[in-house]
């Protein structure tokens, strides 16, 4: 989203990520370019508006994790690094490696290709993968391309998986129980494009035959509600795009899990940033039913991240908890019949916003695994 502030100020608006979400009393995260900081400090006292600088000097904190993510050989499994962000190539080569390394617990495949015709690859992991009628688990990260912690995560709790599966009955007796359909980057468009020209960017990369503005907010572009809380404008960060499923990404993934509905008992979208443990509904207010079922998942989880480090995450109605949106992903496997859809919102609260240091990995991803182990833990639970 871009913001006009007063005549001639461009902001590029980080949270909320619509103007039409921007409420009087609430603080509002922007990212403005260097030549128009002093204006818009100006602009802001004028108007008596308070304001803290979070990053005095985003570039070289972009470069910090662009560059430590290629210095470093990755050419084994042990040489790999889960402490740093990755590009897209990594990221790829990686889940190759994983499936060469892992065969008995993990087999790679893909659910069809991006708008640039990239595969969009998908890691099942599990023990006793191959039982045809086994329940599921499905993660996808990346959905948006500037959150780098969500790609992170979701290859931080695949090596989890695997190497505590022969030592933690817990984790052995989840795989057992379950697969765990695990995608990394879903807008693999996107993210490739936040690694080489844009950090901030959010979008897919689709093009529109009429305007000159590219991609759509895949996490809009679903068919629940489309476009109903979202914006039809394909220049705006939150576009729904040019119908439910216009993006590749989003059919693709639509259909697997439509094949799969009675398999998949868990979906889980892993974004950033805000501390969040969000349900459905995003479109509206109305509590959804076995509502105490799925509010106790959530508080299990929000739990189990505290138990790491002492980090709180609210949890709840993503419509209460966050803001009302249409189109989402989590809301739309709800309504194709998977009780147990959640959207977590990882660190920060708006410090760092999309810029979460590589410090931060390790501890954010081991607290988020303790969560994603609490939900499917509670799939095991009898709960009426």
């Amino acid at each position: 989203v871009k913001l006009l502030i007063g005549c001639n100020i461009q902001v590029d608006l980080w949270q909320p990520s619509s103007v039409a979400l921007i409420q009087h009393g609430s603080s509002v995260d922007v990212h403005v370019g260097r030549s128009s900081t002093q204006q818009l400090k100006t602009h802001l006292h004028q108007e008596d508006i308070y304001y803290t600088v979070l990053i005095s000097d985003l570039q070289a904190e972009v470069e910090k994790q662009t560059q430590s993510g290629s210095s470093r050989g990755r050419r084994s499994e042990v040489q790999y690094d889960y402490d740093v962000y990755h590009s897209l190539d990594e990221i790829q080569s990686w889940m190759m490696m994983m499936n060469r390394t892992h065969t008995q617990l993990v087999e790679m495949f893909s659910v069809g290709t991006s708008y640039e015709g990239r595969p969009l690859y998908v890691l099942q992991v599990g023990g006793m993968r191959r039982r045809p009628s086994k329940p599921a688990v499905w993660m996808d990260c990346g959905v948006h391309a500037r959150e780098w912690i969500g790609p992170a995560f979701c290859q931080w709790f695949v090596k989890e998986a695997l190497n505590s599966y022969h030592y933690d009955p817990v984790m052995r007796r989840l795989m057992n129980q379950f697969n765990f359909f695990i995608m990394p980057v879903f807008n693999v468009d996107g993210y490739h494009y936040s690694w080489t020209t844009d950090r901030f960017w959010r979008k897919t990369r689709s093009r529109s035959p009429k305007f000159h503005c590219r991609g759509a907010d895949a996490n809009r572009n679903w068919k629940v509600r489309w476009c109903d809380g979202a914006s039809p404008h394909p220049c705006d960060e939150t576009y729904c795009g040019s119908g439910p499923e216009s993006e590749p990404e989003v059919r693709a993934v639509a259909a697997f899990l439509r094949r799969h509905r009675k398999r998949v008992k868990a979906y889980i979208s892993i974004h950033a940033y805000a501390q969040m443990i969000l349900y459905p509904y995003s479109y509206k207010a109305t509590p959804i039913p076995k509502l105490s079922c799925v509010d106790s998942a959530a508080r299990r989880a929000a739990m189990a991240i505290y138990s790491a480090y002492g980090v709180r995450y609210r949890y709840g109605p993503a419509s209460s908890t966050l803001y009302v949106s249409s189109g989402s992903s989590m809301d739309w496997a709800y309504k194709n019949g998977i009780s147990y859809a959640f959207a977590f919102e990882l660190r920060d609260t708006g410090y760092f916003g999309f810029l979460l240091p590589e410090s931060l990995i390790r501890p954010t991803c081991t607290e988020t695994t303790r969560a994603v182990r609490a939900i499917a833990s509670s799939l095991l639970k009898k709960c009426r």
